[in-house]
């Protein structure tokens, strides 16, 4: 981890337009109806809709997604009572936390208040404005207090992050250190260093999931709390301990099994640590300079079981892993609360997730490839795309248990799918893709099985049930490489193409090309050789029916691989060429694109070839084409060159399919804006039809195209390259392909596969 400094965290601020987060319409604006119905007159309807009825504000309004961070600035991060202004940057850092994980709107609000009832008194009059409250910074005892009151008095989901957010993640933290551990929480012995906000509420869920109180020692400033303390707050009396024979840190931490530390830096020593039981569970919590570093812990204690509340360590009790997702929960079923079920639900759930199999993204983000439940990884990392479903859905569903939701869920699958989808983790093509694979698993070959990627994308494949996964490459090496990357390889086969017990199957194989290709040269003994190459193994696998589907790409020349697939597989006998295609998934629908990989010189046949290809594809994925032919200008204003080899594939092409929807030549803007399209050429093909399909005029401008796009506009999902046009299904990847590019294009080859069985089976009957 960089480290921040001050000049880089002002410059983070400052650059750009001030702020971090910003407000942005939702509908329409670009005519004057769209005016009249956002403000006068049409703004008046959904009014009364509200006042007839009071709960439809969470449908014609953003009631339902907007959620106020408010402070008072009376304990700021660890800078302290810094006044409601000062406060304002890190409410706004808590804005772009809640839309970035959550998907939430913010409205940060700086309250400058320090008494309790005014404090309540005014959130309490802001409150219809939202759905949410989120409070933040307001220093211990009034934040008791605060909340306590407002989750009284509002029927809208109410927290206090600093308190709640930082016990929910330590609770689930803690459920999991204990059982890495092999401790159980009803016979520990605990100790919390600090009595603030955040200790008293993590001690409090601590003791929900089956901690003893009388297992508790709570320390403040002054040590030990105990009974005889006078002038105890209610909040420290509660855990206030009856033992006369402890006082100091020191003495608490003899024969301790869990610290939990949320107070200040450097004041657990290495003695300490070590006067503690086996296994010691230690959550040095205090920001930014823990209780005892990490290092020194370890250092200390090789069995030490670790927590910090830092990135650059692991297991990071971190409030981001909760509260978006909390808050997002809530907010879906129109809850009227946040309560213990719902806090306790978001434990188990955030708990069980460290014990699933990391998603490879988040390895990579970490630059790890280990990340297995234990003692290093117990708890799950902030970016892990899961949280949002597994915590979201499991807060709904505890609310909905516990009577505070206004709308329940009924499909709890539909919403983690529309869960994914809103961040861009999965979009409904994918997931599509995927289940319908799922339905239908073929045996799929993997030219680079030995490369970590495919490894780990045949891995996913056969988890989700896509296709039976092939590797090919020497047995040895890929085990070295799955044992490395600590990667479960069984189940899945392994095939050396170049084994002597592959004799046979190489010569099978290479008798078959040489009398399919004896008149473009290739001899038994030129055959033989081609088969230790994995491309030409791997297809000939699919050729000869050993395998249904072939991916390759990962580190292959594209010319080497297309001269392959020509001689082994062949294409199609309706086509002179075969062709590639991108699917790009924007925010403005879906997009075919092609040739992107393949044709590197054009001419009229060859953009026929490819738009008829494109249009069969198009409709292979259960959408009719509607097919824009691109160039540099428009119908017939350039007359050499690109525009008129466009304008003949285009003639030849609408000759042939009289009632297909194809056009051009067109610029692409012309091509993506319908209005201004039908305004210019009435006359087109196209008028009235949203484009759905483009035709660039060479590769070069189609490769790039796309991967513009999908630069300037990085939550575009890009899908491809998919092959068009070969006897069998022989797909691509890219060099950059991440697993989830090459899971996607596993689902599209099992389909094609799929598909291609089908039709074999239709001309056998006939």
């Amino acid at each position: 981890m960089s480290k921040i400094t001050k000049e880089a965290a002002l410059a983070y601020h400052n650059m750009g337009r001030p702020g971090k987060i910003e407000v942005k319409p939702t509908k329409p604006y670009s005519t004057q109806t769209d005016l009249s119905l956002a403000y006068s007159p049409g703004v008046a309807y959904p009014c009364l809709e509200i006042q007839q009825n009071p709960d439809e504000v969470y449908k014609y309004t953003d009631k339902g997604n907007l959620v106020a961070v408010i402070t008072n600035g009376t304990a700021v991060l660890g800078l302290g009572n810094i006044g409601a202004m000062s406060g304002k940057p890190v409410m706004e850092g808590k804005g772009l936390l809640f839309k970035i994980y959550g998907g939430i709107d913010v409205f940060d609000i700086e309250l400058d208040e320090t008494d309790p009832d005014k404090f309540c008194e005014t959130v309490e009059k802001i409150a219809p404005s939202f759905g949410g409250i989120n409070l933040e910074d307001i220093k211990a005892p009034e934040c008791f207090a605060i909340e306590e009151r407002l989750k009284r008095t509002l029927d809208i989901p109410v927290m206090h992050d600093d308190q709640h957010g930082t016990a929910i993640i330590s609770a689930a933290g803690l459920k999991n250190a204990l059982e890495v551990a092999g401790k159980q929480i009803e016979e520990v012995k605990l100790v919390v260093n600090g009595a603030g906000a955040a200790a008293i509420s993590c001690t409090k869920l601590y003791m929900a999931l089956g901690l003893p109180k009388e297992n508790i020692l709570m320390l403040d400033s002054k040590g030990v709390i105990t009974l005889d303390r006078p002038n105890l707050t209610p909040q420290k009396a509660l855990f206030a301990t009856s033992r006369k024979d402890v006082n100091t840190l020191e003495e608490a931490l003899r024969g301790a099994d869990v610290f939990v530390g949320l107070s200040k830096g450097n004041i657990l020593s290495q003695d300490m640590i070590r006067s503690m039981n086996p296994n010691p569970i230690v959550f040095a919590l205090a920001n930014p300079v823990p209780e005892i570093s990490y290092d020194e812990a370890i250092e200390a204690r090789p069995d030490v079981i670790m927590s910090t509340g830092r990135s650059d360590y692991p297991n990071q009790i971190n409030n981001v892993i909760g509260f978006p997702y909390i808050f997002r929960g809530a907010l879906d079923v129109h809850a009227k609360a946040i309560n213990e079920q719902m806090k306790m639900a978001a434990v188990h759930a955030i708990a069980e997730l460290a014990k699933q199999p990391v998603p490879d993204t988040v390895n990579n983000i970490y630059h790890v490839n280990d990340l297995t439940f234990g003692p290093r990884y117990f708890i799950p990392k902030p970016v892990d795309p899961r949280l949002i479903t597994e915590v979201s859905a499991a807060v709904a569903q505890a609310a909905i248990e516990s009577g505070v939701a206004r709308t329940p869920i009924t499909d709890f699958q539909a919403y983690k799918e529309n869960l994914r989808q809103m961040l861009g983790q999965e979009t409904k093509l994918a997931r599509t893709l995927h289940a319908t694979a799922a339905k239908h698993p073929q045996r799929v070959v993997y030219a680079e099985g030995g490369h970590q990627t495919t490894m780990k994308a045949a891995i996913q494949a056969k988890q989700e049930g896509i296709c039976q996964p092939i590797l090919l490459g020497n047995p040895d090496r890929l085990n070295r490489v799955a044992n490395r990357l600590k990667l479960d390889l069984t189940g899945i086969e392994i095939i050396d193409m170049r084994a002597d017990k592959e004799q046979r199957r190489r010569a099978t194989y290479a008798k078959h090309l040489a009398e399919k290709r004896e008149r473009e040269g290739y001899t038994f003994e030129v055959a033989y050789d081609k088969m230790y190459e994995r491309n030409y193994f791997g297809m000939a696998m699919v050729e000869n029916g050993d395998a249904d589907a072939f991916i390759t790409g990962l580190y292959t020349k594209y010319s080497d691989t297309i001269k392959a697939a020509k001689a082994v597989i062949g294409i199609r006998p309706e086509y002179r060429h075969f062709a590639t295609m991108h699917i790009l998934n924007t925010k403005r629908g879906i997009f075919y694109v092609a040739d992107t990989l393949i044709n590197h010189e054009t001419n009229a046949e060859t953009l026929t070839d490819i738009a008829r290809l494109a249009s069969n594809s198009v409709r292979f994925f259960n959408e009719e084409p509607i097919i824009a032919m691109l160039a540099h200008s428009n119908f017939g204003t350039d007359t050499t060159g690109t525009p008129q080899t466009v304008h003949k594939a285009v003639e030849i092409m609408q000759k042939q399919y009289p009632n297909l929807a194809i056009d051009g030549e067109l610029q692409v803007n012309f091509a993506l804006n319908k209005t201004l399209r039908d305004e210019k050429f009435p006359f087109t093909r196209l008028k009235g039809k949203n484009v759905n399909t483009l035709i660039f005029p060479d590769l070069s401008s189609s490769n790039n195209g796309y991967k513009l796009l999908q630069g300037l506009s990085p939550e575009t999902e890009v899908i491809g390259p998919i092959q068009m046009g070969l006897n069998k299904p022989i797909h691509f990847t890219d060099f950059e392909s991440s697993v989830r590019d090459i899971v996607n294009i596993t689902a599209i080859a099992v389909l094609d596969a799929y598909v291609e069985k089908l039709i074999e089976k239709t001309k056998s009957a006939q």
